[in-house]
């Protein structure tokens, strides 16, 4: 039964139609996937399903009681809570809970004690026992493992839970801001970009968190590896109409391309033989006896039948243009990095950082965020200096960077201005086209770049790497801020690329087309892995967890269903079971937490030292042996 029901949806601003006639519905567990370039109307129509906006025309109706999560209502304060506090906020109701149970058990107590058997005393156990039931069955007993299980596995460290929220950054608010969203309680959440800002290790923890979420979600993405790995349905919006797909995006694309070409060559086949009958009426007429003319009477009506069925395929939607060609050859060793380091103050980012590149390879550097990703491209374009080691290009390199800070841009230049400066020895009639190729028509070359949003940023810094002839490209996350189609396009242009590339990247879909090799970076160094991503995580996962195993296991008939079938149910009865232990645990190691940090605080003891030794060493014991549980918890949820 659907949770949320979009009918002839229109929205009109001023006299731009956004989108018109839009129907779709969303089940009560359905993962969807809202796809659509920028620009097409998914935020927009987000605040029309939370009522934020009205419709021009048409309805969105939801379940009677539906409780609807957007990311915008869960943003985070900027106060004084500390993280851990802002997070657990959206436990209140049950905290409420739990301080009304610890109220009424010391009433019981003390009504006990004076041993009175009341009325008040019955109605007070039988309040008691509801409260417990109520906050059990909405998991008063977990809510604080699952918070700190939910900031460890979106990246926060434990030694971040009490900084307070107006000390972080924008990236980490959104994160804050996202986890608030996922433990609210929704029945329906709407996700618009929630892999922004995130490293790959947390987007995989997310992946897994949702695909166990029990309510619905419509999720707006352009990481397309995200969408296969979470959703189930596809919801496309495009040339103001959406088209609803079952499948995850890698489906939608065969589906629509298969819908496409139909569509077209049924097209193609009605205007053939409307032709034919058309050249059928002219030769009756030519002859012009009565029954030649009944004749061509008759064949009108037939194409009169046909055109009123004809279906006129949608123009295909114009892409970037992209062309990288390099001016000339460069030798073969074309980077050779030795033994870099890095370090700001007492924070490390990396220490004896090596590789090789050679010409014509495509290598990208994965790690998660403040490993020293970008720093390390930084001191590779000598905009940085490394605290130790060495760097050497080879003969003829030509070395073109795109920096996803957008640095090299400046924001007061109109898109011309900003290219002709750049190269001012190419023709207006040059640089007017190469804008065209990306996208840029008319007076859009005249648009300042400070009014430009950060996909058209990236666009015209990848105009400009295009027109710089470079045989290495260093590419810091160039698939940020572009829609699917740009990026599929850049995506085909790379693949032709006949120089060399190195490129950091979070988008797994990307790196699995272009990748021939993966470094991965960590505070220690690099580690090397021939192939894509796919191809690494098949090397450093276990087998059961490969994703290559997992196709296999699909695509094999088992010799035994039944047993199989049995097996993996007991594997699951086996996981539940553990995460039940591992929760029962959190919960026991929290209390006996608790109770440290009351003695500690007790007076008598912060005079006893040798006490105060011991106690802090048992937290320290405690905290560490807690850590590994959520990560354990983690790992049973995903």
């Amino acid at each position: 039964m659907p949770v949320l029901s979009v009918m002839k949806l229109s929205m009109w601003f001023g006299d731009r139609e956004l989108f018109s006639e839009m129907s779709f519905d969303v089940d009560s567990r359905e993962k969807v996937g809202l796809i659509g370039r920028n620009g097409v109307g998914k935020t927009t129509l987000f605040k029309l399903i939370t009522g934020e906006l009205e419709p021009s025309s048409g309805t969105v109706s939801t379940q009677k009681g539906l409780n609807v999560g957007y990311m915008e209502q869960h943003a985070c304060s900027v106060g004084g809570r500390t993280i851990y506090d802002e997070l657990e906020s959206v436990f209140d109701s049950l905290k409420k809970t739990e301080y009304e149970i610890e109220h009424i058990t010391r009433e019981i107590d003390e009504l006990s004690k004076a041993h009175k058997d009341s009325p008040e005393l019955n109605a007070l156990i039988e309040r008691q026992t509801r409260l417990i039931e109520s906050f059990e069955s909405d998991g008063g007993l977990t809510y604080k493992s699952r918070t700190r299980a939910a900031l460890v596995g979106l990246g926060f460290k434990e030694s971040e839970f009490s900084m307070p929220t107006r000390a972080l950054s924008g990236g980490q608010r959104s994160k804050l801001s996202l986890l608030k969203l996922l433990l609210s309680g929704s029945d329906l959440l709407l996700l618009d970009e929630p892999t922004n800002h995130l490293d790959i290790s947390s987007v995989q923890w997310l992946e897994g968190f949702l695909r166990d979420f029990k309510g619905a979600m419509i999720i707006v993405s352009h990481d397309r590896y995200f969408l296969d790995a979470v959703t189930d349905k596809t919801v496309e919006i495009e040339h103001g109409k959406c088209m609803s797909y079952k499948g995850s995006y890698s489906e939608f694309i065969k589906k629509k391309q298969a819908f496409v070409d139909a569509q077209k060559n049924k097209y193609e086949n009605d205007m053939k033989e409307i032709h034919r009958i058309e050249g059928i009426i002219e030769q009756q007429r030519r002859w012009n006896r009565e029954r030649n003319i009944r004749m061509a009477e008759s064949k009108q009506k037939e194409i009169d039948r046909i055109a009123s069925q004809l279906v006129v395929p949608d123009s295909e939607l114009e892409n970037m243009r992209i062309s990288f060609d390099p001016r000339r050859e460069s030798g073969n060793d074309v980077l050779s990095v030795k033994g870099l380091s890095k370090a700001f103050g007492d924070k490390k980012l990396f220490d004896n950082v090596g590789f090789e590149l050679k010409k014509g390879e495509r290598v990208f550097i994965l790690g998660d965020n403040g490993c020293g990703k970008t720093t390390l491209f930084r001191i590779l374009n000598r905009r940085q200096y490394a605290d130790r080691g060495e760097f050497t290009f080879g003969v003829n390199v030509d070395l073109g960077y795109f920096d996803q800070m957008q640095e090299d841009l400046d924001l007061n230049n109109t898109a011309i201005d900003e290219i002709w400066n750049t190269y001012p020895f190419l023709t207006e009639t040059r640089i007017r086209s190469s804008l065209a190729a990306f996208l840029f028509k008319g007076d859009e070359v005249f648009k300042p770049l400070s009014s430009m949003s950060g996909g058209e940023r990236a666009r015209i810094s990848l105009l400009k790497l295009m027109l710089g002839g470079y045989n290495l490209l260093l590419l810091d996350e160039p698939t940020n801020h572009l829609d699917a189609s740009s990026r599929e396009a850049l995506e085909d242009t790379l693949a032709g690329f006949e120089g060399t590339l190195l490129i950091i990247s979070h988008d797994r879909y990307f790196i699995n087309k272009l990748a021939d090799r993966v470094l991965v970076m960590s505070p220690d160094g690099v580690v090397g892995y021939l192939g894509n991503y796919d191809s690494y995580l098949e090397k450093t996962a276990s087998p059961a967890d490969s994703p290559f195993f997992k196709k296999a296991e699909k695509q094999q008939k088992a010799p035994n269903e039944y047993q199989l079938r049995k097996q993996q149910q007991s594997e699951e009865r086996k996981r539940k079971t553990q995460l039940a232990r591992a929760e029962a645990e959190i919960e026991r190691l929290e209390g006996e937490i608790a109770s440290l940090e009351e003695e500690l605080a007790d007076e008598a003891v912060q005079s006893d030292y040798e006490k105060l030794i011991a106690l802090t060493s048992s937290l320290e014991e405690k905290h560490t042996e807690l850590e590994g549980l959520y990560e354990t918890w983690a790992q049973l949820q995903e």
